[in-house]
């Protein structure tokens, strides 16, 4: 029971006159950002055409659906993600294929751009064409310190490179009619497409999957739909040739189910349903489904290299070299399922794990199964989850409809009950712990999946497996939202402290790029706990605080007479480092202030920025006195010598653009007018990062330092920070284990939130003037301009920029595709509030 759960349902809205009834087939896919695709047919009662849909969600705002008219004039037959998740592409039963991408990078607002077509001809198989960027996750090594080691990059080509190596960007699909058409993206967006039978005696193709070679060859499986009839397998390769896109194909070993030629079942299973490679990088290995009115079966096929018996005649004639036997691919049996009920749809998984008998061995000792597994859903809703190679039972999920019988009666009535709800398609969420299905009306289900497929481990094994594949996001960089599905709030504290000691071991070039996802990650971690909720908040400020850094120190100009070997920025770093004076002004001093010099607009418009800085300044150190009370948003940068070192830095370059334009300074509200709070406040922070900027050697602050801090609440004003909302999304809803219903398009009261109740002293309450959070800019208590918000961590800020200033640009650049920290953007109903 403990293996898979159900964390929420979200169903549409009964209306009287128009419903989504599914289409045959429905369509659902994954992206590796969290967003889920997925389509329906809007059935409406006074027109009798169908409206064919497609619906994005994120994992975290499921409600918040955003649904468009695809344009697809027939059944949409098939959705794929790309590798990065940002683009999707829809394919029909005309022949159209949609490349769909995000207006204005928003997550909830999508529109097609490109494309391309086989007029009248239905698409059975779609997929991306391979960038060549292809990982191994080594279940063995899950122990080592080198993060190359556990996620290690596999030789692998792409489908097709552009001159200079960099792979072109294209997709490939295959028709009922037999024909394989490529569509390649070329940089200045044009599409050059190519379509070409798959082979000569060209045949009806029902079903047919995709896969890519090492080599950079694609690989097509086709079958015309009858188990007697051969499944077909194809290598094409695809080339361009004076600006054209060339298809050639040629003929691999075929394989005939094995269901088909066991005389016990001989003419049991007449159709085959489900043709799928294990995986879009693995190309030799293949799953069918065949089945009847009420049953399936289900087989697990390997091509291996074999060695061809050789007559001794032949040999005499002519000594093979090397006595080398000749060798032969050939399709051969991996495993088989006894009878089951009748499969509706097939989910495989998409973590890349490593298959080597050493991996399968620690995966089963350390019972970590992620990647291992695959979904069967079932025609009485049921799902089981296999494994990818024996298909064996792993994990079973009884649906709604398909309670477990308990004696003959409930058999019985159970038939009688009419057609029973299952999921007639089905994905695995990118690390394999969480599973989508759509039913049969278009309901969303999301159900958990154990790590350990339910068997219970020690706290300290539980938390192993999810580091594991928490350091894999990180290293991937994939949005991690079904990892956070099984943190419970006691797992909360422990991940972070071992997540930032693996961080720690990794060398000092790759702590720079993962420096924002780590500290992102965290912030997500903390919110599922109530001992962790202030830390969000520093977090988030910390993220802010590292683009400000980055953002103002890159506006730094070097001296043209002298072109130094380190920029202003770096130099900036190592002087404030190296002079721990406490006197502002003699810090200065030992600046080339002429790097300094910039346009008095430009400083201007920096205002805002700046004002953060001094005003969060000001509040950590009014909040040192009481530092004892670690549920404080803040507490955690008074012990955070790299934060306050950055702050230091940042305070000198404000007072150096002070002389230049006094009016771009932090305003205060001071009590006496002759006193200098600049040099007030850089006094006092230097003390504080002097106790704490050897992470090693951190030690108290002394009573003269806690007793001026003291002062300050009777010197200056402390301001309010704006600390960023806590989340509204659906996670830590979840943690309970209750099942949780929504609706598209209806946002949930999510009230009684606890972890969030004792919070809402730091958060401002409705009514009160909202911000823009990246620009620091007031927004009024109701807001007239058009706002996004974080898929991840709440942010808000306008779609449209105020400024025309090049700095501000500068700023705005760093989040114009996603958030700080990271999370997708989407746009808010005007009336945010």
């Amino acid at each position: 029971g403990g293996a898979m759960d159900l964390a929420y349902v979200c169903e549409w809205e009964k209306k009287p006159k128009s419903n989504h009834c599914p289409s045959i087939p429905l369509v659902c896919a994954w992206s590796c950002r969290n967003l889920i695709a997925f389509t329906t047919d809007l059935k409406n009662e006074e027109e009798k055409d169908l409206t064919h849909m497609v619906h994005i969600i994120d994992t975290e705002h499921p409600w918040d659906v955003y649904s468009v008219n695809s344009g697809h004039t027939e059944v949409i037959t098939c959705l794929e993600w790309d590798q990065s998740g940002s683009r999707l592409l829809s394919a029909d039963a005309d022949g159209h294929i949609k490349c769909w991408s995000m207006t204005d990078h928003l997550a909830n607002s999508w529109e097609n751009t490109v494309g391309s077509m086989v007029e009248g001809d239905p698409v059975v198989a779609l997929s991306w064409l391979h960038n060549g960027v292809k990982l191994a996750l080594h279940v063995e090594k899950s122990g080592a310190s080198n993060f190359g080691e556990k996620f290690s990059r596999v030789k692998f080509s792409p489908s097709l490179t552009l001159f200079g190596g960099k792979p072109m960007e294209g997709w490939i699909a295959v028709t009922i009619s037999g024909l394989v058409t490529v569509s390649l993206l070329k940089p200045n967006g044009q599409v050059l497409t190519s379509t070409e039978s798959l082979c000569r005696l060209r045949c009806r193709v029902a079903l047919a999957d995709v896969a890519f070679t090492g080599g950079g060859n694609i690989v097509v499986a086709t079958s015309d739909g009858s188990s007697t009839s051969p499944v077909q397998f194809y290598k094409v390769c695809v080339s361009v040739v004076n600006e054209k896109c060339k298809i050639d194909t040629e003929i691999l070993p075929s394989l005939f189910m094995r269901c088909t030629t066991d005389p016990a079942r001989k003419d049991k299973y007449p159709a085959i349903t489900h043709l799928k490679f294990l995986a879009r990088d693995m190309s030799e290995q293949v799953l069918l489904c065949a089945s009847n009115q009420n049953n399936s079966i289900v087989e697990c096929w390997s091509l291996r290299k074999e060695g061809l018996p050789v007559n001794n005649i032949f040999q005499q004639i002519s000594p093979v070299v090397g006595d080398k036997q000749p060798m032969i691919l050939k399709w051969r049996i991996l495993s088989a399922t006894n009878d089951l009920d009748r499969v509706s749809a097939v989910a495989l998984p998409k973590l890349p794990i490593s298959l080597t008998n050493t991996d399968l061995k620690v995966a089963n000792d350390t019972k970590f199964f992620p990647g291992l597994g695959l979904a069967l859903a079932f025609h009485d809703g049921s799902v089981h989850i296999v494994h990818r190679l024996s298909l064996q039972m792993m994990a079973v999920f009884y649906g709604s409809s398909s309670q477990r019988p308990v004696d003959e009666q409930t058999i019985k009535r159970q038939r009688t009950a009419g057609p029973l709800v299952h999921f007639k398609a089905m994905q695995l969420s990118w690390t394999s712990l969480a599973l989508a299905g759509i039913d049969s009306h278009g309901k969303l289900s999301m159900l958990r999946i154990s790590p350990s497929m339910g068997h219970v481990l020690d706290m300290n094994m539980s938390l192993r497996h999810l580091l594991f594949l928490l350091e894999y996001c990180m290293v991937t960089g994939y949005d991690w939202w079904d990892i956070l599905l099984h943190v419970q709030p006691n797992m909360v504290q422990n991940l972070v402290e071992k997540l930032h000691e693996e961080y720690m071991r990794q060398n000092a070039a790759l702590q720079q790029v993962l420096s924002t996802r780590i500290v992102a990650m965290k912030a997500s971690l903390c919110k599922l706990s109530s001992s962790t909720i202030a830390r969000v908040c520093d977090y988030h400020a910390k993220l802010f605080l590292i683009a400000i850094s980055c953002t103002l120190k890159s506006l730094l100009r070097p001296h043209f007479l002298n072109t130094p070997d380190k920029s202003p920025g770096d130099r900036l770093t190592e002087i404030c480092s190296k002079i721990t004076d406490i006197d502002i002004d003699k810090v200065m001093i030992n600046l080339k202030t002429e790097e300094f010099v910039l346009e008095m607009n430009t400083l201007q418009s920096l205002q805002q920025l700046i004002q953060w800085v001094g005003d969060f300044v000001l509040y950590l150190l009014a909040s040192l006195p009481n530092q004892g009370s670690p549920v404080r948003p803040g507490h955690s940068f008074l012990r955070d010598g790299a934060s306050l070192g950055m702050f230091r830095e940042l305070m000198v370059v404000i007072r150096i653009w002070g002389l230049l334009k006094p009016s771009c300074l932090p305003v205060y509200t001071a009590t006496s007018d002759t006193q200098d709070s600049m040099s007030l406040l850089f006094r006092l922070l230097t003390k504080l990062w002097l106790c704490c900027r050897e992470e090693n050697h951190i030690t108290e602050p002394d009573d003269t330092l806690i007793d001026e801090c003291c002062l300050l609440p009777s010197q200056l004003l402390i301001p309010n920070i704006d600390w960023l909302p806590i989340n509204d999304g659906i996670i830590s809803k979840l943690q309970n284990k209750q099942l949780v219903r929504l609706q598209f398009g209806k946002a949930p009261g999510l009230v009684g939130h606890t972890v969030s109740s004792q919070f809402d002293a730091f958060v401002r309450a409705p009514g009160q003037p909202k911000i823009d959070h990246l620009r620091r800019l007031h927004l009024g208590a109701y807001p007239t301009e058009e706002c996004k918000s974080c898929t991840r961590c709440g942010c808000v800020t306008m779609l449209k920029s105020p400024n025309k200033v090049t700095a501000v640009k500068q700023w705005e650049q760093r989040w114009i595709k996603n958030c700080l920290c990271g999370g997708l953007w989407r746009r808010m109903p005007l009336s945010y509030s």
